[in-house]
């Protein structure tokens, strides 16, 4: 399990004796579940794809779907910082701390054959972060970085909020979970956390900053955004 928060201090790299670097490409699978999967079906299913791609040859894979209402806690999730307990609570072997997901909220679960892209983890993250930079701003929203902050922010009205999230694990090379992009999910159930530990901003969305795009126009933009950017990491 890999600490989103030790990412940016040092390079870390996956051990090339996992299997050959040299993995023939192939094209990434796309996979959109139109109704709300749930989130222990969801880890099974990713794990026993990692396994597929590991072991059998399968093609890597980017699942875009929503869950129903839940939190989760990564592996640095402090118990003080589950305000509430008003949803299901899921642990979770991720990166980083509590997280809400929620209908209006679109997840991306990326399986990526890691080591067969050089190993960088934190080139890894960089490039989810790029993802999801690029995506929002084909609707014209500025999403940035922070130093020592996990995740996408934007900065309006005098105060920075987080509107993407990332955390992500690796097994046997291979990339699972991902990101989150708030579309239009029910802020106020942030209210039940200290979303990843930060108690000093808040949470928004596109349609909260007036974007009142669709999630079918969001799926098209993060497609055609991934592309181009893990194409040129699998070279």
């Amino acid at each position: 399990m890999i600490d989103l928060a030790a990412v940016g201090a040092a390079e870390y790299q996956i051990p090339m004796s996992i299997a050959s670097a040299t993995r023939p490409a192939a094209a990434i699978e796309w996979r959109l579940d139109p109704a709300p999967v749930g989130y222990e079906a969801a880890v099974a299913a990713m794990e026993a794809r990692l396994h597929a791609i590991r072991h059998a040859g399968a093609p890597e894979l980017v699942w875009l779907l929503e869950h129903p209402p839940l939190f989760t806690a990564g592996t640095s999730a402090q118990e003080s910082d589950l305000v509430a307990a008003i949803l299901p609570v899921h642990r979770t072997g991720r990166g980083g701390q509590w997280t809400y997901h929620g209908p209006g909220q679109r997840v991306g679960y990326v399986m990526l054959d890691l080591t067969a892209r050089g190993g960088d983890l934190r080139a890894y993250v960089r490039n989810l972060e790029e993802w999801l930079i690029r995506t929002l701003a084909d609707f014209g929203v500025r999403g940035e970085r922070r130093a020592g902050r996990i995740g996408i922010w934007v900065a309006a009205g005098g105060r920075e909020d987080k509107i993407a999230a990332i955390g992500v694990r690796i097994r046997q090379g291979v990339t699972y979970h991902g990101v989150s992009l708030n579309l239009n999910p029910d802020l106020t159930h942030y209210r039940g956390i200290v979303p990843c530990g930060i108690s000093e901003h808040g949470v928004t969305s596109l349609h909260a900053l007036g974007i009142a795009t669709s999630m079918a126009e969001l799926d098209g933009a993060l497609r055609a955004n991934f592309e181009p950017i893990f194409a040129a990491s699998a070279r």
